[in-house]
């Protein structure tokens, strides 16, 4: 049989991450690659106690179908949430419970784009959108990153030169790849930007609760006075990713669209994974969780950033978030080295799988901290040390 793909599925490649990680699974190897939590960080008694309990008094509801929208009182709690602790969200706001914040970055671009229309992102950014994005068929402009986030000015350039941008995609806090936090003043630039050239952003904030060092910044939708920023929040870098379950709080007519995009999709999120969910935060201290989870991988990002810190990697220390981009010297190739760095047992990303462009000039590997042990981390470092 001679099987014929959609142009768009041709277009694809395989996420570089997933087909490394693939080498993560044998015997000995060091998972600097991947970005799952630490199987410390989850608070196993606390799932346990609520599932018995929704199973026993609730079954019903967990294995019943639900809205597309998601859970009420979940969907309430969660608005109330971000409202009290971000300052987002007004009246003219509405949520949607999604199957990880990743669905948000389909729906998003499902809703709001034809193919050859443009978004605009920074560059490096996380492959999964990125990929996400170019399932659609969508032009990417990639915006150079800086040590305080992307180059607004170059954003400022693109915007005036790109047809049909439809939205900015950034992650402002602890960006993925980069561990780059976004200034308080180019949050505001961007959103200045997004309203002079009536453009919307996409504001992906999977990190923003892992903050290890210094005080929160302003989220941009916190900005947002004529309903032009989607917010996506997501529970899985403090809860558990295996839940799948994120959400978006954007304009009411963006929802709904959402809504309908997601029914045509999977119809909803897990019923079983927001019930408990919505326990969870009713029932449990989610602030102490979530400081003896930042304890933990505030340790290890230390291990690591210690072991490498007098060593030709080039890097900023993030002050949250899961990972440390390291820059290599110019004569180190950064394939060769993210190919010897495996056969040594040690899995790390090479720069260019968050490459926006193919011609993009990438020297970096991503380095993941909060997937290994401690002892991983001693000893991957060392190995790393010996590589360089």
């Amino acid at each position: 049989m001679n099987y014929i793909f959609s142009d768009k599925m041709n277009a694809l490649a395989p996420s570089a991450i997933r087909e490394i990680l693939k080498a993560t699974s044998q015997p000995g190897i060091i998972p600097f690659a991947a970005g799952n939590p630490a199987p410390e960080a989850f608070p196993t008694d606390a799932i346990q106690e609520i599932s018995a309990r929704l199973l026993r008094d609730r079954p019903v509801d967990c294995l019943q179908y639900g809205i597309t929208e998601g859970f009420s009182p979940l969907r309430g709690r969660v608005k109330a949430d971000v409202r009290a602790r971000l300052g987002i969200g007004t009246d003219a706001d509405e949520l949607i419970i999604t199957s990880g914040a990743m669905q948000v970055m389909d729906l998003a671009t499902k809703v709001l784009c034809n193919e050859g229309d443009t978004i605009i992102c920074e560059t490096p950014s996380f492959i999964g959108s990125l990929n996400t994005f170019r399932s659609y068929g969508v032009r990417l402009h990639g915006v150079p990153m800086q040590h305080d986030g992307m180059d607004t000015d170059a954003l400022e350039q693109a915007l005036q030169r790109e047809p049909n941008v439809r939205f900015i995609y950034t992650i402002p806090n602890f960006q993925n790849p980069t561990g780059i936090t976004m200034s308080a003043a180019k949050r505001r630039r961007v959103y200045d930007l997004a309203q002079q050239y009536n453009v919307l952003v996409l504001e992906d904030n999977p990190y923003g609760e892992l903050r290890y060092n210094g005080e929160p910044l302003p989220c941009i939708k916190s900005f947002d006075e004529d309903g032009r920023v989607i917010y996506a929040g997501s529970f899985s870098k403090i809860l558990s990713p295996g839940m799948r379950v994120g959400y978006a709080l954007a304009p009411q007519p963006v929802i709904a669209k959402m809504t309908v995009g997601k029914q045509a999709g999977d119809v909803h999120t897990t019923m079983w994974a927001q019930l408990l969910v919505d326990e969870w935060l009713q029932h449990y201290d989610v602030a102490a969780h979530v400081c003896k989870i930042c304890d933990i991988y505030t340790a290890k990002r230390d291990l690591m950033c210690n072991g490498l810190a007098d060593t030709a990697l080039r890097f900023q220390v993030p002050a949250g978030g899961l990972f440390l981009w390291c820059e290599l010297p110019l004569e180190i190739d950064m394939i060769d080295f993210t190919k010897r760095a495996i056969a040594a047992k040690v899995a790390v990303v090479p720069g260019s799988a968050f490459a926006v462009q193919p011609e993009d000039k990438i020297n970096a590997v991503r380095l993941n901290f909060s997937t290994p042990t401690d002892e991983q981390l001693v000893q991957g470092v060392e190995i790393l040390r010996t590589l360089i």
